[in-house]
């Protein structure tokens, strides 16, 4: 890139035009324009590129307010209106109870003897789950999904009858009920059957109403602590200097790798007001800790941009059992009293390719380490095994997580 000197700056500067005439210095500028301004215009490019910016995050975007949580609820209830395709009452014997106490609360008491051989078609037993937002106050809605626990082969089409929600403490926090939306649809006719997506699970959008409000640790003490996503003592620190910046000095400190404790007003529209400015404050995001995690029930793996790979060699060759039946048929002999027999014949081939000797070269960056892997065409599978090796060898620098 060319890089203007000083001087060829100072050279294609302007000089004064007293005394010339507007004619004169309209043409002693275009020059100009045609030489300083070219090299001031590589200078702007080199400096933009010299300076370019970091990438940027807020606050809110790394840490959240310890206190300020969800609560999990969950519930059994019931649904009904099904087209056929409910619990098989034989087999679910709880599905049968649940019905037969939900009308003794209705006031209809139904003999033991009868209420054992119900036959619901239309019925089917279910746990529904909802999370209870922070600041949640009685009469809000929350959505809840519904899961069937029996035999149910679809439950399109059904209504959930009120069910309690309860939190860990064992205390209802919500009333469920409504029509569910299940996102699939299916068919059976003659041993042929066609399903599209899932048909035992569904949703019931604003179906739960809160009936009691979670108490919240926010406006308690003289200061909040900020948790952040995962631990790291540098961003730790990042995030109290930005603070200090903004708020004042001394306004908050890091406890370790993943609290920071932050002074704030002890009046609550105080409060939430300092709590919203603090969470649009701007950090630089620090570069994170080399990993890679691999899924190894689908095969997946993701690399971070920290990822590097030293210099290694790497011998990889594909192994492959092949076992094939063949039918072989024993004729008897004429008149000999005989039948005919067909028995099986199998046949079992390994197979092992020889493996190539591959010298990966050492990769400082993300694109480098993609490269590498790529050139030992091995699938995704296979990678697995690969990547293990190659962090047992010491080559790879990143934390390896089995998820």
């Amino acid at each position: 890139m060319y890089t203007p000197s000083l001087r060829a700056l100072r050279v294609a500067s302007p000089t004064p035009l007293q005394g010339a005439t507007p004619a004169a210095r309209l043409s002693r500028f275009h020059g100009v324009s045609r030489s300083g301004f070219a090299a001031l215009a590589a200078l702007a490019v080199f400096l933009g590129l010299w300076v370019s910016p970091a990438h940027a995050i807020r606050i809110k975007e790394l840490a959240a307010v310890q206190g300020v949580r969800t609560n999990q609820l969950t519930g059994y209830g019931l649904v009904v209106g099904l087209d056929g395709t409910g619990d098989q009452t034989t087999q679910m014997p709880y599905t049968t109870q649940s019905v037969a106490n939900y009308l003794q609360q209705l006031g209809i008491v139904l003999p033991d003897n009868r209420a054992s051989q119900l036959q619901l078609k239309n019925v089917a037993a279910v746990i529904v789950t909802a999370q209870l937002p922070a600041f949640a106050q009685p009469g809000q809605t929350l959505d809840v999904n519904v899961s069937s626990m029996g035999n149910a082969k679809s439950l399109k089409g059904g209504l959930l009858v009120v069910t309690p929600l309860r939190g860990a403490d064992g205390e209802i926090y919500a009333l469920a009920q409504g029509n569910l939306v299940v996102g699939g649809a299916g068919a059976a006719a003659g041993g042929s059957k066609v399903q599209i997506n899932h048909l035992s699970a569904g949703r019931v959008p604003n179906g739960a109403q809160v009936e009691r409000a979670v108490p919240s640790p926010l406006l308690e003490g003289e200061s909040v602590n900020l948790g952040l996503n995962t631990t790291d003592f540098q961003t730790a620190r990042r995030v109290a200097l930005a603070i200090d910046r903004k708020m004042g000095t001394g306004t908050a400190r890091a406890i370790d790798g993943r609290t920071i404790e932050v002074r704030a007003p002890t009046e609550s529209n105080a409060r939430v007001g300092f709590l919203a400015e603090l969470e649009e404050i701007t950090l630089d995001q620090a570069a994170p800790a080399a990993k890679v995690v691999i899924n190894a029930r689908t095969g997946s793996i993701v690399l971070n941009q920290s990822v590097t790979l030293g210099p290694c060699a790497i011998a990889h060759g594909n192994l492959s059992v092949t076992i094939s039946s063949t039918p072989v048929i024993s004729q008897p002999a004429p008149l000999s009293g005989g039948r005919t027999v067909v028995a099986e014949q199998a046949s079992i081939q390994i197979k092992q390719e020889p493996g190539i000797l591959i010298q990966v070269p050492n990769s400082p960056q993300l694109s480098d380490v993609v490269r590498a892997l790529n050139a030992l065409g091995a699938t995704p599978q296979d990678l697995l095994a690969i990547l293990q090796a190659i962090k047992a060898s010491g080559a790879m620098n990143a934390e390896l997580e089995v998820i």
